[in-house]
C-alpha cells in the first residue's frame, strides 16, 4: 500500500499514443490542455517521452506504456511508422496492444473514417483482419493502411465475448474539436483521476494477494 501512496503523491503521468501526420495542431492542444490540468504528459511529438541511448525508439515507447499511469490513444487514418518491414506492426499499434495487455487505465479516440471503413468492409464480407490483409489495398489519401481497423477492433475488445468486455469504450471523432472535447472532459477532474488510479492499483494488489495466498501449500 505504501507503493500505491507513493505513486499518486506525484503528478499523474499520461502517455499520449498516436501518429503525428495531419493532427499536429490537435496534439499541441491536447498537450497544453492536459498539462494545464496538472498532468505530466508523455508525448513523442513534444519530445517529452523518456528515452535512453541504450534503448531503441520502439523499446522506449513500450517502456513508456509500462511506466505511465494513464494511457490515451488516438487511432487516426494514418497507421504510423516504426515498422521493420511492410508487414510489421507500427509502434503506435504495439503501444495500444501493450496498454491492453497491461490493463492500463486507458481512453481511446478513433477517427470516424476508420469506423466507417470497418463497417463498409464488413458489409462486403471482409470482416476479419485476415480477410482485410488479403485485399489488394493500395495506400490512399483517406486511409493509408487497413490495419488501423485492427487497432480499432483491439480497442473495442472485439476478440472478447460481448458480455465480458471491459475497457472497450472507443470515442469516435470527426474533427479535432470533438477529440479535444473528449480528452478535456475525461481528464479535467484531476483528483478524480488520482482516485481512479489508486483504486485500480488497489484492485490489482488484492488480486495479486489472492493469487499468492492460493498458491501457498
Amino acid at each position: 500500500m505504501a507503493d500505491e501512496a507513493a505513486k499518486v503523491s506525484r503528478r499523474l503521468t499520461i502517455m499520449v499514443s498516436s501518429t503525428v501526420y495531419g493532427i499536429e495542431e490537435l496534439l499541441e492542444k491536447i498537450y497544453a490542455t492536459l498539462t494545464n490540468f496538472g498532468y505530466e504528459v508523455w508525448m513523442s511529438h513534444k519530445g517529452t517521452l523518456p528515452v535512453s541511448s541504450t534503448r531503441s525508439a520502439f523499446e522506449s515507447c513500450l517502456q513508456g506504456v509500462e511506466k505511465c499511469d494513464l494511457f490515451l490513444s488516438l487511432i487516426t487514418t494514418q497507421y504510423g511508422s516504426g515498422k521493420e518491414d511492410k508487414d510489421a506492426m507500427s509502434i503506435t499499434h504495439r503501444e495500444l496492444l501493450k496498454a491492453i495487455e497491461l490493463n492500463k487505465p486507458r481512453w481511446v479516440l478513433a477517427h470516424g473514417d476508420v469506423v466507417f471503413a470497418r463497417t463498409l468492409l464488413m458489409g462486403l464480407g471482409h470482416e476479419t483482419a485476415e480477410k482485410r490483409a488479403a485485399l489488394p489495398f493500395k495506400r490512399g489519401k483517406v486511409i493509408d493502411d487497413l490495419r488501423v481497423i485492427d487497432m480499432y477492433e483491439a480497442a473495442i475488445r472485439h476478440d472478447v465475448h460481448v458480455l465480458e468486455r471491459k475497457g472497450n469504450w472507443v470515442q469516435k471523432f470527426v474533427n479535432p474539436d470533438e477529440a479535444l472535447l473528449y480528452a478535456s472532459s475525461q481528464f479535467y477532474r484531476y483528483q478524480e483521476a488520482e482516485q481512479f488510479v489508486t483504486e485500480h492499483l488497489r484492485d490489482v494488489a488484492v488480486v495479486a494477494h489472492k493469487v499468492d495466498e492460493g498458491s501457498k501449500p
